[in-house]
């Protein structure tokens, strides 16, 4: 075997081997991303739930936003007060403790007190019951089928279904609207955790035609607007609305409701 031939093909390998090297610290460098260490320590304090609650999408596009300032240090629901308070520590920045909110299911008509008017007979869907005749088998239109679309969004836990209608443990929602997104009948909103006392009841008829499909609906008396110390309830359409910035859990509203729709 020629030696010089071994030799100079070494040497070849070499010389390509050094230029490939050149070639790549190069393109590192003409590629790098900068890498934010602020937006790294902001996403290791984000719980990783994802949910998009936020607004942004996913926890990695809270992160980003918040190191870029185009979103509060409190703009995660599900991480709470705590979260906040450590990505204020990262950016410098002050957090304000805020109102925790938790969903709340307005309907308390459950299987014994909602009338059917016929018996269902489908898939366990919501969103399929909802387009069938009448909008489902109960005789209003407005209340919760109870099949749990919710339920199934749900990732921590918090929604249980009872007597054919869903019902949400405050203690365990975390506030990341996927409930209130899904629901076809838009009977979810999202209540201040400090509050107790609630309008249990979606329905837009009047109080007659509410009583004859649910035990549990809105009569639309009046009752509670009027016996409210602090005027903060009124008569939207046929239901009361509650502003919680106004109540103060004393309760009167729901000692004086006929239906016992105020829970």
């Amino acid at each position: 075997m020629d030696t010089k031939a071994i030799i100079f093909a070494t040497l070849v390998i070499m010389l390509i081997a050094i230029l490939v090297g050149i070639l790549l610290s190069k393109a590192a460098i003409i590629f790098k991303v900068e890498v934010d260490e602020k937006e790294i320590a902001i996403r290791e304090c984000l719980p990783g739930n994802n949910c998009g609650a936020c607004g942004y999408p996913g926890c990695d596009g809270m992160a980003k936003a918040i190191s870029e300032g185009k979103a509060p240090v409190n703009g995660c629901p599900v991480g709470g007060d705590a979260v906040a308070a450590k990505i204020s520590e990262i950016t410098g920045g002050t957090s304000k403790a805020t109102e925790k909110m938790v969903a709340m299911v307005k309907c308390k008509g459950d299987c014994e007190k909602a009338v059917d008017v016929y018996s269902y007979v489908g898939p366990e869907s919501c969103i399929i019951a909802a387009n069938t005749p009448n909008g489902g088998p109960k005789g209003c239109t407005f209340g919760c089928l109870g099949f749990g679309e919710c339920k199934a969004v749900c990732e921590f836990g918090a929604i249980s279904i009872k007597d054919g209608i869903a019902v949400i443990d405050p203690e365990k929602c975390k506030g990341c609207n996927k409930c209130v997104e899904v629901c076809p009948r838009n009977i979810i909103s999202m209540v201040p955790y400090s509050k107790k006392h609630h309008i249990m009841c979606n329905s837009k008829d009047k109080g007659l035609d509410v009583k004859k499909n649910c035990s549990a609906g809105c009569l639309s008396c009046g009752l509670c607007v009027r016996s409210c110390p602090k005027e903060a309830i009124e008569m939207k359409g046929n239901l009361p609305v509650i502003d919680y910035s106004k109540c103060v859990n004393c309760g009167l509203c729901a000692k004086k409701c006929p239906a016992k729709t105020i829970s």
